[in-house]
């Protein structure tokens, strides 16, 4: 499969849709509308995408609105690959793709755990790394970088030197 192929294909089936396109080291990548969303992810399922890889979600702050889900898709046929990126605000809710495909579940759950990012229609979304009561979403960049306090300072005399 040729990505310009797909990506004509996409546009045509679902105009308006790409907001933008690059080409980031050998990877194509588009931007999506937020609208056309769930469309285009079954669109490029039916072109031939049959592997959902990763799911990766990045805190832009102070940039509004301030998280990319990024989902990076891979064609086995050939072995295309593609990104594909949405900008969500806080807050907001973004389709999940669980149920188109079933390798979103986990990632869309630890994007959620990590950064607070919701995903509507998701089967199960709950903490996955973190500790269920845990305040907080330690990826984001106003997450303080020593942690949260848990009643005692760190005390770095107390930590022992294991290497």
């Amino acid at each position: 499969m040729e990505i310009e192929k797909a990506l004509n294909a996409l546009s045509k089936k679902c105009p308006d849709s790409i907001l933008g396109r690059a080409d980031r080291h050998g990877t194509a990548e588009i931007t999506v509308s937020g609208k056309s969303f769930q469309e285009v992810m079954e669109t490029l399922r039916e072109l031939g995408f049959d592997m959902l890889t990763d799911v990766v979600g990045i805190d832009r702050m102070p940039r509004m609105p301030r998280f990319d889900v990024v989902y990076l898709l891979m064609a086995m046929e050939d072995f295309s690959r593609l990104a594909v990126k949405l900008q969500t605000a806080e807050g907001e809710e973004v389709p999940s793709v669980s149920a188109i495909w079933h390798s979103a579940n986990w990632g869309e759950r630890e994007v959620f755990d990590l950064l607070g990012i919701s995903f509507s229609g998701h089967p199960d979304l709950r903490r996955i790394l973190m500790w269920e009561g845990f305040e907080g979403h330690p990826l984001r960049k106003d997450f303080p970088l020593e942690g949260k306090d848990f009643d005692t300072p760190f005390d770095p005399e107390t930590v022992k030197d294991y290497c």
